[in-house]
Order: C-alpha cells, then sequence, then structure tokens
C-alpha cells in the first residue's frame, strides 16, 4: 500500500469534549494536544511525509478572549516543551497563517522552531495558525498583481502558504460536523474527505489507520475516465 504524500485534519470538538467530560472547554483543548502527539507518530509509522492540522482560524477571534489567551498559552507552552522531541524525531515544523496578529513572544518561538527544524526530513508538520482560506487566496492575487504575473491556476499554487506543499489527498474532519470551514479551499479541490463523529479528543491511532486504508481503495481518476 503506497501511503498518501499529505493527510490534512480539522481537529474540530476539544471544548465540546471538556465541557461533556469535565464542563471545561480548556480541559478539551488541553486533551487534544495529546492526540496530536499521537496522530503525528502514527503519521510517522505511516510514512506519511506533510501532516497539516488546523489549529486556529481566522474566524477564531470570534470566541472569547479568556479561551483565546488560554489557546495562546498552550501553544507556546507545546513549542517550548517540544522542541528539541521534534528536533530528535527529524520533525519539520512549518507555520501556515498569517501569525502578525498573535502575541510577540509567540511570534519569535515560532520563528525559531521553524528555523531549528528546518533541515528535518522525516516528516512536514503544517500548523494553521490564524488561518483562512479566502484570505489567502485573496493576498495570492494581490501578491500576482502586485508582481505583475498572470493569474494562472499554476501561480497561484506556487504563491500560497503551502507553495512547495503538495495538495492533500486526505482530509479529516472530526467532531461531526460536515464542513471545511475556510480550510484549504483551493487545495482541497480533488481532496478525499473523512468526516467523523468522533470529538478529537476520542480520535485514535486506529481511527487514523482505517481511514488511511479506505483511502488506499479509492480510484481517483481527477475527471477522467480510466
Amino acid at each position: 500500500m503506497i501511503p498518501p504524500k499529505h493527510v490534512a485534519i480539522i481537529m474540530d470538538g476539544n471544548g465540546r469534549w471538556g465541557m461533556k467530560k469535565k464542563n471545561s472547554r480548556d480541559y478539551g483543548h488541553t486533551a487534544g494536544v495529546k492526540v496530536v502527539e499521537s496522530i503525528i507518530n502514527e503519521a510517522i509509522s505511516q510514512k506519511i511525509k506533510y501532516l497539516t492540522l488546523y489549529t486556529f482560524s481566522t474566524e477564531n477571534w470570534k470566541r472569547p478572549k479568556r479561551e483565546i489567551d488560554f489557546l495562546i498559552n498552550l501553544l507556546e507552552k507545546y513549542i517550548h516543551q517540544e522542541v528539541k522531541n521534534l528536533i530528535k524525531k527529524k520533525i519539520r515544523l512549518k507555520i501556515i497563517g498569517n501569525i502578525n496578529r498573535f502575541p510577540n513572544s509567540l511570534k519569535i518561538k515560532l520563528k525559531e522552531i521553524e528555523k531549528s527544524t528546518k533541515k528535518n526530513d522525516r516528516i512536514q508538520i503544517n500548523i494553521a495558525l490564524n488561518y483562512g482560506s479566502k484570505e489567502e487566496l485573496i493576498n495570492t492575487v494581490k501578491k500576482l498583481v502586485k508582481l505583475s504575473l498572470p493569474i494562472t491556476s499554476k501561480n497561484i499554487s506556487n504563491n500560497l502558504y503551502t507553495a512547495g506543499i503538495p495538495d492533500p489527498e486526505i482530509l479529516i474532519r472530526t467532531g461531526n460536523r460536515k464542513r471545511l470551514s475556510n480550510f484549504l479551499l483551493w487545495q482541497s479541490s480533488y481532496t478525499e474527505i473523512y468526516f467523523e463523529k468522533k470529538l478529537w479528543p476520542d480520535f485514535t491511532n486506529k481511527d487514523f489507520r482505517k481511514i488511511i486504508f479506505n483511502f488506499s481503495k479509492v480510484r481517483r481518476n481527477f475527471g477522467a475516465i480510466k
């Protein structure tokens, strides 16, 4: 079985899971981080080269400030704790999205970890932060106009946040919601989409492997007849 090169995940349901378990959305977000670590390890074992995780969207700023602050602190803490582990496991971390709105302390840490893991080649983890696909496309078109480049499919792809990264073959959304929520709209035009009823903290390596196996049986014609 040939593994997919790129899997993208909308990790939905952390807050709802936390409310069910401990009446705390924060508890759910913290539990979700542990699942991220487990799925990264599983992706490595499956020899997947790119894993994109929808971590914080442009729309997430609408949430209560207290929850936003908690998420930012959780991300800072994770990066601080995991940098040595990422280097040891030869994991490259890349940020996609506009991080300018985040605190300087987080921006510095993100840039440092991108730099320190740049040569790692076992797997690339793309963390989508303050990411919105519509904004990405608008900014890309503006960039092409500024550079006097023709607006073609190839030029758009080459100037997105994901430039140089193959489009995902698989997109997984947990949390029993059947929508893309402004995530990789351009890149997912021919992506196989799997909607999972489980909330993200309940998503397991077995669930992940099942999706990879089911994908291996899909015939992908990209509009042609074969």
